[in-house]
């Protein structure tokens, strides 16, 4: 019975050797070993092969049987595959090929979108995958490194991670255009603690930055809080009158310039923050998950909102 598992490529480079070449001397010197060396190596494979191989040729030299030929087309076949794995695998070396997951803030759904497509259109044949989700949900996926990368507006304390900072992550205080503390110039403290605030949900990162903009205006005195669970809400709710938010203006860029929101002017507004690109500082980065850190980091937050 052929037993092919006991086949090696020593061999089959010896049968490939005398197919090009046409004798065992000339085999031998191409592939730089010994006559004896490539016989024995021939004699092995037509053991594993439980056939004969190679037989001496009409015109003298040697030549590849019936049985011969098929176990070439194999040889080559094998040859065919390492070198395109070889080719595959020096891609993913040099970040070339991959997958990456780039986790991002609910706020960074905005932007995050434009810049994959941007990503897979520079690297086509690495796959970014996008993952959003609240501030907790991508700490927790950094913690389980179920995403390479994550952008985010303050890098946790834990998992220890490495920041970049990509660009200004500015916010502010909106309500509806006719609201009566719009376009009245700087509201003071008083005005706006009056207000009623819409707000995401605890373990948002907007969430905790308003909660500390509301206790500086404050200084222990309540605020009104009503939690929605997404910016399009919160955005949808203060259109409709039901009060004011403080959200990043990321979000609401489209709904100021057409007119839809109004951002309120005060003291400390706009709280301006960062945007950072943050990976675990324990686990190396695959090599195409440093290409797509390079290329994020070198656009200086151009794709940003303006």
């Amino acid at each position: 019975m052929p037993r092919p598992e006991a086949v090696t490529f020593k061999q089959l480079r010896a049968l490939q050797a005398v197919a090009e070449h046409g004798s065992i001397t000339a085999a031998a010197e191409a592939i730089r070993l010994t006559p004896p060396a490539v016989h024995s190596q021939l004699r092995q494979l037509e053991t594993n092969f439980n056939a004969r191989l190679i037989e001496r040729g009409a015109q003298g030299g040697t030549r590849l049987t019936s049985q011969g030929e098929a176990v070439l087309v194999g040889a080559r076949a094998v040859e065919t595959a390492l070198i395109a794995c070889a080719d595959h695998v020096r891609a993913i070396n040099e970040g070339k090929e991959g997958m990456v997951t780039l986790g991002v803030v609910s706020t960074g759904k905005y932007f995050a979108p434009h810049l994959v497509a941007e990503l897979q259109r520079v690297y086509p044949t690495v796959d970014v995958i996008l993952r959003v989700g609240n501030r907790d949900a991508i700490v927790n996926a950094l913690q389980t490194s179920s995403v390479d990368l994550a952008i985010m507006g303050r890098p946790p304390r834990a998992p220890e991670v490495q920041a970049t900072v990509l660009g200004p992550h500015p916010h502010v205080l909106i309500a509806p255009p006719g609201h009566p503390l719009a376009g009245q110039g700087r509201v003071t403290p008083e005005a706006i603690l009056a207000q009623t605030f819409l707000a995401r949900e605890e373990g948002s990162g907007t969430r905790i930055l308003m909660e500390r903009f509301v206790e500086r205006l404050a200084r222990g005195r309540p605020a009104r809080i009503v939690e929605l669970e997404t910016n399009e809400t919160i955005k949808q709710a203060v259109m409709a009158g039901l009060g004011v938010a403080f959200i990043s203006r990321h979000t609401v860029t489209d709904e100021l310039h057409l007119g839809r929101l109004a951002e309120l002017e005060a003291d400390m507004l706009p709280l301006v923050r960062q945007w950072f690109l943050v990976h675990r500082s324990d686990t190396p980065l695959s090599p195409a998950a440093r290409r797509i850190h390079g290329y994020i980091v070198e656009k200086q937050g151009a794709f940003l909102p303006r």
